[in-house]
């Protein structure tokens, strides 16, 4: 398959790994209707939490990953899928109002990077001083907050290993 944009290595990353615990935070999160400050201890309090980091809000990869996300059917499952990115809460409404089928899912906007800083998943965009985003990557994380299982991109744009995930899900 040709692709018609450019790859580029990431480099490593010193990510949070399964068996660590997740760092707490408490963002915006951002439904199709309204937000409002939500942590990850309290969405911890009903069922397990799959942290889905992703780029900003109409990039391709993050598209297509939510797309993919939606078609697997993981809005089904008793753990809540959320995404991170650094997407303002406004963006993050348009973006789920605008996809079908994306309106089962919420996002927490973290414009400032901090939660993607604190997994260890940033990634500096080339060419712009002090600008960031999470590189892509995916968290799960059990009902006592410990990571169950990581990945992070090494390269973008890159793709969550979906079939690991739901693994890792499922033996929840």
């Amino acid at each position: 398959m040709g692709l018609d944009f450019e790859v580029t290595e990431l480099g490593p990353t010193d990510h949070v790994e399964a068996g660590e615990t997740a760092p707490e935070f408490t963002r915006p999160l951002v439904n199709e209707e309204y937000w409002e400050d939500v942590s990850l201890s309290g969405l911890l309090e009903d069922g397990p939490v799959v942290l889905v980091f992703h780029a900003m809000d109409g990039d391709f990869p993050a598209t297509y990953t939510w797309q993919e996300i939606r078609d697997r059917g993981w809005d089904e499952w008793d753990a809540e899928v959320v995404g991170v990115s650094v997407s303002t809460p406004y963006e993050h409404e348009t973006f789920l109002r605008e996809w079908r089928g994306f309106d089962r899912f919420q996002l927490f906007s973290d414009p400032g990077n901090g939660v993607a800083e604190a997994y260890g998943v940033v990634h500096d965009l080339d060419g712009m001083a002090g600008v960031s985003e999470a590189r892509p990557s995916v968290f799960v994380v059990g009902t006592d907050g410990t990571i169950e299982y990581a990945w992070a991109a090494t390269e973008y744009p890159d793709f969550p290993r979906y079939e690991e995930v739901e693994a890792a899900v499922e033996s929840l």
